[in-house]
């Protein structure tokens, strides 16, 4: 662990200190050099040997040398003492370091023992803005120290009143944030169960001479805090979403008592407060974080063709159960019925300048309907448009006149009302047409194109010359005029031929055909925009952004491709598919319509193509009004909706289900895709217990009260029992160690209601459940539990375990009651086998089969030697995880009722989840954060035979202490954070098998099969030049972390490749070079490499 805090001095000279949990510490200075780069100094020393640290925090001490505060242990001792007297008195300590800079050397500069055992530090505002100094947070105690004749200010930690904790149980602060004005400063501190405290100090001529705590607010426990500038406060919280509040008072004026370190009180004794809902702080918005997923399983439950990803999140009273979607969360602003049937919306300004849309034109068969934005949207009669005939297109035309193209001809809207009108020549109707700011064109029957252009007067002028198309126009489109040019330089025209024809619109050669693609089927519509680029400054000093020219096409077989439209030459390269769904694709600007609704923008230098999760749409347009600056209006059947987008760059959507305990696992019952959720927490009590609790504390509250006091207390005890403060934001009472409180809970996953809730007693803990079939029973589904009963984690100790055996009734809605197993030790693996149970029962593997008063035991293999975490069953053969020694392959065989080892791992590993790949192969991933896969040799032999007797030579008996055969490492790869679940599944519709994993800290990630060498040689060479031209940012060697536990085998970080993207255009092309390839070319086939597998 590095900790790490900087202190600003002056002209922007900056110290650090990083420190290691033992004995070694760095001092750097950061500073500036002549061209304003950062530069970093060489490291100053302040090691000390045999000694801990916990929290380091720079002390604010004006100009003088800087200073660093260090919570420290010295172990030297407790070390060389066996008696361990010299451990038990250990003190901590607080240390100061000054960094010399006269000497350029860190000096330790005092040092003094605590009384309690302090968990972090808080700095002082020093200097002018205050007395400098730490605050000491430790057990139940905060406590001020400085340097001279500052005596010592020490307060208790307040502690809620009436509280359902364990009453000798420690407070702690875990976590504080700071806020300095000129005049004044004041801390937030909060506590392990969230509540803030405000913290501050009252000084006499910089001496401190007490410590104020009032109580602020509650809010889920944070891992960070920090107060922004603009009145806000961030919670990061510990696990779960993070929170944005406004601090809408300071809690200076309100009846909540303040507590002092000046009021007397006895050693021991400390304050009591009230918890309540916030008053102080106001909640703006949340962050989704899926920390921590405990379990995660895929499968399309909702028959969506896309799968979705149930989501086990979350601990305690915050966990969740999360149903991710690919695709962008949509908000529904508006939706209002429309007399019929649309089939195309526009929205258009009545200035260039305006901010703000001003109508909403909506086309139907017959007629056009023209409504006018304002505070709210209705009919306009008065607009200029033609009402009676449908719209093709319309814009804004020049600075502030309308165009709308409709079947008989043109009709140009000026500012003043005035229309002029362009009418088909003879029987012809216009039946495509493509419109921008300054052009417009048109196709008429038969394929004859004419082009109008504005002059500088706002006239709309016809070419001279018209073109005559080989077949019939099925669809066009023009770019946006660039900023300070005349007209767009493209046409692009789809004929019924299935080609793609660029036109030209350029004074020197108008309308003559530039470019030609051929395409797989009939072009349904065609856009062409400018997207991503970096920003740049024209002559003038104006600011705009220079892009890549793209032209979508839209086919009827529902592919979309994109192609890059060279802007001098016309030419069209660097195609690249996506497959949308099954209708014909239209385009609309940055939107794709097939089945579903897809939006393409381009972020953090990578093109995005995301799903909208909503319903189908038919028809969209950019819409922007004062209640809804960024939305799209949008109409489906007979319904005009305005919708806003507000997640970009999010590549799930999510529906969260709250649970009660923390989720542990889950299983899917096949038949009604209910979910069987097992939930289990330490430390916690079961509702039965907490009532129990509740109605003791009350009885005592009213037996403890005089007599005069009795209604009073009666009235209290009434208060307290009726009190329900929901336990995600203020909390689960802590019960202490070794007590557990366990739900099996059956979920709708697609409404998210709880069909079936049943409580487990006080300290049992469910840790393991399947579904199954016994083959003595029929068709009736059977759920398992395995629970451990009196379970302490430190001492390890069990008082045995259940596997509770439960049936599902009313087509898989409700658990009823069978029978309890007891067995020896904790049940933490069931899997189904043959029609019977495999049971991991601590490091015994078992058979049971369904009897009437319990499970019956069949077979018995003893030779798994610590603990079994995981079972997974292929055929004949078991892989059995082991919590220590990695995989065993197990053999069941039938006639002899034997289960026997026939192979193992040669590699320790602390397995936490595997998954099968295949009859030979498993991946496997452990608790450090390693994932590997591992198959057995094409000679392997399953069908050995166990040596009961023992008369087998020691030497025949296995290898390495092990089996006789071992398994073949394939590929191992360090992730860097714990791995709980593995599945080998596909993730989009159509696409290839790939590993999807989870991991503790909230991450989604898949490994994908290579299925050439060609593409393996390729990425193996991308990987290495970015390893050596795109280092990380902390200077770590990505070879060494990614074989961190195991050398790194048969594994390209896709991650380090796709930062291609975002090199510098020079770089890419540098490595693009030593590849023979156009950084157009690696950019493909990067993304081609995702799309196959996900998004």
């Amino acid at each position: 662990m590095l900790t790490v805090l900087c202190i600003p001095g002056v002209k922007y000279v900056f110290w650090l200190l990083t420190g290691a949990i033992e004995k070694q510490k760095l001092v750097y200075i950061l500073n500036r050099d002549a061209a304003a780069r950062l530069t970093i100094s060489s490291p100053l020393e302040a090691h000390k040997a045999n000694t801990l640290v916990y929290h380091v925090v720079g002390v604010d001490v004006g100009f003088e040398n800087p200073m660093f505060a260090c919570l420290e242990m010295d172990y030297e001792e407790a070390d060389n003492d066996p008696t361990g007297e010299a451990a038990a008195n250990t003190q901590q300590t607080l240390t100061f370091y000054e960094l010399d800079l006269g000497l350029n050397h860190v000096v330790r500069k005092y040092s003094e023992p605590l009384e309690e055992h302090g968990n972090f530090l808080i700095t002082v505002p020093g200097g002018s803005d205050g007395p400098s100094g730490v605050l000491i947070c430790s057990e139940n105690y905060i406590t001020y120290k400085n340097f001279g004749d500052q005596p010592d200010i020490r307060c208790p930690i307040p502690r809620r009143r009436n509280d359902l904790d364990d009453p000798e149980r420690g407070m702690i602060f875990v976590c504080s944030a700071t806020h300095k004005t000129k005049s004044m400063f004041f801390f937030l501190a909060q506590t392990e169960q969230g509540d803030i405290f405000k913290i501050t100090l009252e000084t006499d001529e910089d001496m401190v001479t007490e410590i104020r705590l009032k109580y602020f607010d509650t809010v889920p426990v944070a891992s960070a805090m920090c107060v922004l500038k603009t009145g806000f406060l961030f919670v990061a919280s510990e696990f779960g979403n993070h929170y944005l509040y406004q601090i809408a008072h300071l809690g200076d004026d309100d009846e909540e008592p303040e507590f002092s370190s000046a009021m007397p009180l006895e050693e021991g004794d400390t304050f009591f407060f009230q918890p309540r809902p916030l008053k102080n702080l106001v909640l703006v918005d949340e962050q989704d974080s899926l920390s921590p997923i405990m379990t995660c399983q895929i499968a399309d439950l909702a028959n969506e063709d896309t799968p979705q990803l149930y989501v086990a999140c979350g601990r305690g009273p915050r966990s969740s159960l999360r149903v991710l979607r690919h695709g962008l969360e949509v908000s529904e602003m508006a939706v209002s019925e429309l007399p019929g049937n649309p089939n195309a919306v526009w929205t258009v300004r009545r200035h260039i300048e305006d901010e703000y849309d001003a109508y909403i034109i909506v086309s139907f068969v017959n007629a056009t309907l023209v409504l006018s934005i304002g505070e709210t949207v209705e009919e306009v009669t008065d607009s200029g448009f033609l009402g009676t005939t449908p719209t093709l297109s319309c814009s804004l035309l020049g600075e502030d006149a309308l165009v709308q193209v409709y079947p008989d001809g043109i009709r140009h809207i000026r500012a003043d009302k005035r229309v002029n009108e362009w009418k088909t020549p003879g029987k012809k109707i216009i039946v495509k047409c493509a419109v921008n700011q300054r052009q417009v064109v048109i196709a008429l029957t038969g394929g004859e194109l004419v082009y109008f252009e504005m002059d500088p007067s706002g006239q709309l002028n016809e070419y001279t010359e018209r073109k005559e198309m080989s077949a019939d126009v099925v669809c066009m489109s023009l770019a946006n005029v660039p900023q300070g040019e005349q007209r767009s330089r493209f046409l692009a025209v789809g004929l019924i031929d299935n080609t793609v024809r660029i036109i030209s619109l350029d004074p020197s050669d108008c309308l003559q055909p530039l470019s030609m693609q051929a395409l797989p089927a009939q072009p349904e519509a065609l856009c062409i925009v400018e997207m991503g680029g970096a920003e740049r400054q024209d002559e003038l000093g104006e600011r705009g952004s220079i892009g890549f020219l793209y032209l979508n096409i839209g086919l009827q077989n529902g592919v979309l491709l994109r192609t890059v439209l060279d802007p001098v030459t016309g030419d069209l390269s660097d195609t690249r598919t996506r497959y949308l769904g099954s209708r014909p694709v239209k385009l609309f600007r940055v939107l794709a319509m097939s089945s579903r609704s897809w939006l393409s923008y381009s972020y953090q230098s990578r093109f995005h193509l995301t799903p909208l999760s909503y319903e189908t749409l038919e028809y969209a347009s950019g819409f922007a009004s004062e209640q809804c600056p960024e939305g799209i209006v949008a109409i489906s059947t007979n319904t005009l909706r305005i919708l806003a987008l507000e997640k970009l760059g999010a590549v799930f959507n999510q529906v969260a289900f709250p649970l009660q305990y923390t989720p542990r696992k889950f299983v899917i019952h096949p038949e009604s895709s209910n979910l069987i959720i097992i939930e289990t927490d330490h430390n916690a009590y079961t509702e039965a217990t907490k009532a129990q609790r509740k109605q003791q504390m009350a009885e005592e509250m009213v037996e403890a009260a005089g007599e005069d006091e009795r209604e009073l207390a009666a009235e209290m005890a009434a208060a307290f029992l009726n009190e329900n403060l929901p336990e995600s934001i203020f909390g689960a009472p802590k019960a202490g160690n070794g007590q557990w409180a366990s739900v099996i809970r059956v979920l709708n996953p697609i409404q998210g209601n709880t069909l079936d809730l049943v409580q487990l007693e006080q300290n049992e803990a469910a840790f393991s459940v399947t579904v199954c079939r016994f083959s003595n029973s029929g068709d009736d589904w059977y759920v398992l539990v395995g629970v451990a009963k009196d379970l302490i984690l430190n001492p390890r100790s069990v008082a045995g375990g259940l596997v509770y055996t439960y049936k599902l009734i009313n087509n898989g809605e409700k658990l009823e009651f069978v029978h309890k197993t007891p067995v020896e030790e904790v049940p933490a693996a069931i899997a189904p086998y043959q029609g019977r149970v495999l049971i991991g029962v601590g490091k015994l593997l078992r058979i049971y089969d369904l009897g009437k008063k319990k499970l019956l035991r069949k077979c018995e293999n003893k030779h798994v030697p610590n603990f079994i975490v995981g079972i997974q069953t292929i055929g004949h053969r078991v892989i059995v995880s082991d919590v220590q020694e990695s995989l065993f392959w197990v053999r069941y065989k039938r006639n002899e009722n034997q289960l026997i080892i026939f192979a193992d791992d040669t590699h320790p590993r602390w397995v936490t989840t595997s998954s099968l790949l295949d009859y030979e192969t498993v991946a496997g991933a452990d608790k450090f954060g390693n994932i590997c896969v591992v198959r057995l040799p094409t000679n392997t032999n399953d069908d050995v035979d166990e040596d009961p007797t023992g008369n087998k030579a020691l030497w025949d008996r296995g290898l390495l202490n092990g089996a006789s055969q071992k398994a073949e490492v394939i590929m191992n790869y360090h992730v860097g954070e714990t791995v709980l679940s593995l599945q080998k599944t596909t993730l989009i519709p159509g696409g290839s098998e790939s590993l999807v994993y989870t991991t503790l800290s909230g991450g989604i990630g898949i490994l994908v099969p290579f299925t050439s060498h060609e593409d393996h040689d390729f990425f193996q060479h991308v990987e290495m030049h970015l390893r050596s031209e795109h280092p990380p940012i902390c200077g770590r060697d990505h070879l060494s972390y990614r074989s961190y536990y195991f050398p790194v085998k048969n594994v390209i970080d896709g991650d380090l490749c796709e930062q291609f993207n975002s090199m510098e255009p020079i770089k890419q092309k540098s490595v693009a070079e030593e590849l023979d390839r156009t950084p157009p070319e690696v950019s493909k086939k990067l993304e081609d490499i995702r799309t196959r597998y996900a998004f």
